[in-house]
């Protein structure tokens, strides 16, 4: 069983990475990269030069190219200490002329520079002359150089799958911040309560999170911050955040409650102290945060009072799904002991009515039925309660278990023409006895090998479902990202669906070795 499992897990990753690669290859090239500026304002208001940088600079953000200013080359030297500060204010002043014909001396020596080293690296170097109105360089019309490469598929996967697991360590923070000493803390009394609660925790300093471990009263009441997953960053639906974290980061209305921050100060607010990141100098910019931090570990998030898209979308998945098995095998079974009697017509009825009709329609039906009895259509995250779950799990409900109420009734007949069952009859066995003690036992056996799918897939929500009664789940997010080609975002998503296919598949076919003696994946000598 456990080479299986590994070969399976092997040859799963296997399917994962091409999977991810042809989502690559259609997103990044076969569709047209000027589509993601279709929903980005910002972009109007870029005249001239500007607006190809800006677009440049964009281009680099979504992951199609690397993008490499004149001026930041100039930095890098200095940086470097191959040039002092009036070299570089003097370099980066480039003439008018789009063939560097007015450049400086000094301005041409580096450009030159430049474009040779970039060139060499398979770069392609462009430089825009000044516009000009009047004499004068019009809006947005400033000279400008750079280079820029796009990135091949195999490197951006390559990219992609390194990264997507982030070990915090001490050495995160450059080199070039002064933070002192850099080390991991271990205490019994987490400072976030004030030193005065028995909570362990792990606190770092030059790491990324300032907290690696903590413990709170929040399932799964232990949390860490010490590996995180980046499934890629969204640009659109929620700008700058990981597309893991835009799942399962809560959501709604702040909560606020009385914060003891590092310096001592006490106040009510909403900030997580547990998530605090470093940025390099951000205390020195606010009193506000001289107040509350000693260090620059001042990049906190707000704790807020609902649930996750992740945690919304499993909720009202996996009670779905528990209703579904609940009330479909019993059925199934029933239809199938009593088969063409009046409760496997009536079954058979329903079955053929929700798979005629469009999922659409018997949702809204669900809904307006929903609405004349007095139950919420629409989920309202700032009062929520038990009955706004009520319809969406209905909805969900309801067709599935029409499905599994077929193919239990449909294995339930077939095992009971199987020789195994007249065996059984010819030597004396009552017809009850082979139905429950045989028969029903067979027939699960392929209904086993879908649980797994059904728990796992409960966290990627229902697009139709969530739409309709305004869920604020995971359901909706690769259509979303799709239609603001948002392409980090659809990569991570695919991702995370690939992965729970994955898993399903090889859970269920372990569940199914686990209920029936004939199945074996351990390897025997022949």
């Amino acid at each position: 069983m456990g080479k299986y499992v590994v070969k399976r897990l092997l040859h799963g990753a296997f399917s994962i990475i091409i999977v991810i690669f042809i989502v690559m290859v259609l997103v990044y090239g076969l569709m047209n990269r000027d589509l993601v500026f279709a929903a980005d304002s910002n972009l109007s208001k870029q005249a001239n030069n500007s607006r190809r940088t800006y677009m440049m600079q964009q281009w680099e953000l979504f992951g199609y190219l690397d993008y490499v200013p004149y001026a930041d080359y100039l930095i890098s030297l200095r940086q470097s200490g191959e040039i002092d500060e009036d070299t570089r204010a003097e370099a980066v002043k480039l003439g008018r002329a789009e063939d560097g014909s007015n450049d400086s001396e000094l301005t041409a020596k580096f450009t030159k520079q430049f474009t040779e080293y970039y060139e060499s690296q398979g770069y392609t170097v462009q430089r825009m002359g000044a516009v000009t109105l009047r004499g004068r360089v019009a809006t947005g019309g400033q000279p400008a150089l750079f280079a820029y490469k796009d990135h091949s598929v195999l490197q951006r996967l390559w990219t992609y799958f390194s990264g997507i697991i982030k070990v915090d360590n001490i050495h995160n923070v450059p080199e070039t911040n002064d933070i002192g000493e850099r080390k991991l803390t271990f205490t019994l009394h987490d400072p976030v309560y004030g030193g005065e609660k028995f909570s362990p925790a792990i606190i770092g300093n030059g790491t990324t999170h300032k907290y690696l471990l903590y413990f709170d009263d929040k399932f799964p009441f232990i949390h860490q911050n010490l590996a995180t997953i980046n499934l890629g960053v969204s640009f659109s639906i929620t700008r700058g955040v990981d597309v893991f974290q835009t799942m399962t980061q809560s959501q709604g209305a702040w909560v606020q409650s009385l914060i003891t921050y590092p310096t001592g100060h006490t106040e009510m607010s909403a900030d997580d102290l547990h998530t605090a990141t470093y940025i390099a100098g951000s205390r020195d910019t606010s009193d506000m945060l001289k107040t509350r931090f000693t260090d620059d570990y001042t990049n906190v998030q707000a704790v807020r009072a609902n649930a996750s898209r992740l945690g919304y979308s499993f909720i009202i998945g996996i009670i779905s799904s528990i209703l579904t098995y609940v009330l479909a095998l019993p059925l199934g079974v029933l239809m199938a002991r009593y088969k063409e009697g009046l409760l496997d017509k009536i079954g058979t009825f329903y079955i053929m009515f929700i798979s005629a009709v469009p999922s659409l329609a018997y949702i809204f039906m669900f809904r307006g039925i929903g609405k004349m009895i007095g139950l919420p259509t629409m989920f309202d995250m700032d009062n929520l309660s038990a009955a706004m779950y009520v319809l969406p799990i209905v909805s969900l409900a309801l067709p599935s278990v029409a499905s599994l109420m077929k193919w239990m009734r449909r294995y339930m007949i077939d095992q009971m023409n199987s020789d195994y069952v007249k065996f059984a009859r010819s030597g004396g066995m009552s017809e009850t006895e082979i139905f429950f003690k045989h028969v029903m036992k067979v027939a699960a056996i392929p209904i086993v090998q879908g649980i797994p799918g059904t728990i796992l897939f409960a966290m990627t929500g229902a697009l139709i479902t969530e739409r309709v009664y305004l869920v604020p789940g995971a359901g909706g997010l690769l259509i979303d990202a799709i239609n603001r080609y948002d392409n980090s975002v659809i990569v991570g998503v695919t991702l995370f669906y690939a992965i729970l296919s994955v898993l399903s598949l090889i859970l269920g076919d372990v569940m199914m070795a686990m209920v029936d003696p004939r199945i074996s994946y351990t390897d025997k000598a022949r």
